[in-house]
């Protein structure tokens, strides 16, 4: 197990105008599950791959442990990797696939059977040893990688989308797979994937990147409950955070007839930059049906998603200048119809305000 770090790495590939990896600074816990989530293109695979030494870097220093692994080959920096294709040897049966590492390595015969044996034990395998990749689910397949790394015994586990090949249904599962051997292992583990939902779900703390750029690291309900700017709060969360422009008026922040109450601390924060609109950010949950009391605002029903145990209210909010539409997460059992007029209401103590020019959270 190992400290993994990156001290303002930065890469760049040929012809490009901008860094893929802009100058990330980066310290993984020993032990941790960390996941790397953005969306395409924004340097989490490239980030991954300079830990692996798959990847040149440009600039600063990765560590793991107290070794310097910038310029390491790959095969010296004691990591496995498991690949969002698998790379299984076909001609292979499981139990040589998962042991070829070890003998390449030249690990004695007995050692090597036996440390396959128990990485099957641990992912449910050992009914498969004898089966070739052909022979077996896209699920069994992955387990297979897993094991392959399992067997190693490195210092820190890589995976570079290791789900993305499965259905949603396998991919829910394997997840909590993954999540619970890894918390078993207590191996430092770097997991890349842009799906937030899955990010969320699996991390001990989660790195959010944008155009290569770290944007935000924390655990998963301090990423949801603060995210420190517009980019998080939108990318962060399913259904998505509403985000809007919203005219400061006292201590209100006011759009058509919304009237959303601003804390001290955000409005001095404001006012210091000489904003008179800011950035309101409310969560699906944070906004309730109401009569057309006191902070209630009209609002136009577009469409409802009924899931089960949530419905989804898309809505837009009624200001003939400025339309803007809303997602609110509301009862089940009394939702509204496609087309009906309501009123809803924010809750003020789940109000997010971000600066209208840099899009940093406002308020701490």
């Amino acid at each position: 197990m190992a400290i993994v770090s990156y001290d303002k790495v930065t890469r760049t590939y040929p012809g490009a105008d901008r860094p893929a990896v802009d100058g990330l600074h980066l310290d993984i816990d020993d032990g941790e599950f960390l996941v790397l989530v953005g969306p395409s293109g924004c340097g989490k695979s490239t980030s991954l791959r300079m830990l692996a030494g798959l990847e040149d870097v440009d600039a600063g220093t990765i560590f793991i442990g107290d070794t310097d692994v910038t310029d390491l080959p790959p095969k010296d920096r004691d990591i496995a990797m498991v690949f969002q294709n698998y790379a299984l040897y076909p001609h292979m049966s499981v139990a040589d696939n998962m042991g070829f590492a070890l003998k390449i390595a030249k690990v004695p015969t007995e050692e090597r059977h036996r440390r396959v044996l128990e990485a099957a034990r641990l992912l449910d395998l050992e009914d498969y040893l004898d089966r070739k990749p052909k022979a077996l689910s896209g699920g069994q397949r992955q387990r297979v990688a897993m094991g392959r790394a399992i067997v190693r015994q490195p210092r820190v586990f890589l995976m570079d989308e290791p789900l993305s090949n499965l259905d949603a249904k396998l991919r829910v599962q394997t997840r909590t797979q993954i999540a619970s051997l890894q918390r078993r292992l207590a191996v430092t583990t770097v997991y890349v994937t842009h799906d937030q939902v899955e990010a969320m779900t699996m991390g001990d703390r989660v790195a959010v990147l944008d155009d290569g750029v770290l944007q935000q690291c924390a655990p998963p309900r301090e990423l949801y409950d603060r995210p420190a700017n517009v980019f998080v709060a939108g990318f962060i969360g399913s259904p998505r955070m509403n985000l809007g422009q919203f005219r400061l008026t006292g201590d209100v922040a006011e759009r058509g007839a919304a009237r959303v109450p601003i804390g001290r601390v955000a409005r001095h924060a404001a006012a210091a930059e000489g904003a008179t609109t800011v950035t309101v950010g409310v969560r699906p949950e944070a906004l309730e049906l109401t009569g057309s009391g006191d902070g209630a605002f009209p609002a136009e029903v577009t469409l409802v998603e009924e899931l089960g145990s949530d419905a989804y209210c898309h809505a837009v909010l009624d200001d003939p200048a400025e339309p803007m539409e809303l997602i609110a997460r509301l009862d089940p059992r009394a939702v509204p119809a496609a087309g009906q007029r309501v009123h809803l209401r924010i809750r003020p103590e789940e109000v997010h305000v971000f600066s209208p020019t840099t899009g940093d959270r406002l308020g701490g």
